[in-house]
C-alpha cells in the first residue's frame, strides 16, 4: 500500500468505497480493500467509520442524496406547482433510469446495500415524500390542486409512480413505451389533482 499525500477525509473514503464496490461487489468489498485503494491502513478508515456497516450506510446515503439534492432544487423554484410536480416526477424517473443504465453493476450493488441500510432508505423516502408534500401543499394554497390532506396525497403520488422509481422495476425502464407510460400516468395524476 503506497502512502497517499492527500489527507484522509470522509469524502475520499466514500469515493474509494464506491470504486471498490464497483469492482468487487458488496459481497467481496471489504474495509481492507477500501484502505488499500486509499493507500492507508484499515485502522485509518475505521477512525472515520466505526464499522463496515457504518461505511456502507454512509456510501448508500451519499448515493441517495444525489437524487434528493436534484429534486430539492426543483421544489425551491418559483415555477407553478403543476410544473414543479411534473418536473419533480420526471427528474426522479430520469435519475433512476440514468443510474441503472450507466452503471448497472453499481446500481445492483446499491440495491443490495439499500436493503441492508433500512434506516437510511427510510429517511430518504421520508425526505422525498416531504418534498412532494411541499409541492402539493403550495398547489392547494394557490388554488391549483384540490387535496384535503397534502401529506396523504403526496404519499399516494409517490406510491402511484413507484413503477418509475422503485429499483425493483429497473428492467422495465428501458422497454419501448416506458416513457410514454410514465407521461400518461403523470397526466392522469395531475388531472386528478386539479382544483
Amino acid at each position: 500500500m503506497a502512502p497517499s499525500s492527500e489527507p484522509l477525509t470522509t469524502e475520499r473514503i466514500l469515493v474509494a468505497t464506491e470504486e471498490v464496490l464497483r469492482r468487487h461487489g458488496p459481497a467481496k468489498a471489504t474495509v481492507v480493500d477500501v484502505a488499500r485503494a486509499l493507500g492507508v491502513s484499515h485502522g485509518s478508515v475505521y477512525r472515520h467509520f466505526r464499522t463496515k456497516t457504518a461505511l456502507r450506510e454512509a456510501v448508500t446515503k451519499r448515493w441517495l442524496d444525489r437524487t434528493t439534492e436534484a429534486l430539492a432544487a426543483i421544489t425551491a423554484t418559483d415555477a407553478d406547482p403543476e410544473t414543479r410536480l411534473r418536473e419533480w416526477l420526471a427528474t426522479l424517473f430520469a435519475a433512476k433510469r440514468r443510474k441503472a443504465g450507466i452503471d448497472p453493476e453499481l446500481f445492483a450493488t446499491y440495491g443490495l446495500l439499500a436493503q441492508e441500510s433500512g434506516d437510511v432508505v427510510d429517511a430518504h423516502l421520508v425526505e422525498l415524500t416531504d418534498q412532494l408534500t411541499g409541492i402539493v401543499r403550495e398547489g392547494v394554497a394557490r388554488g391549483v390542486f384540490a387535496a384535503p390532506d397534502p401529506a396523504v396525497t403526496a404519499s399516494a403520488l409517490f406510491q402511484a409512480t413507484g413503477r418509475f422509481h422503485d429499483p425493483g422495476y429497473a428492467k422495465e425502464w428501458e422497454k419501448p413505451g416506458a416513457q410514454g407510460d410514465f407521461e400518461a400516468l403523470v397526466d392522469l395524476l395531475v388531472r386528478g389533482l386539479r382544483a
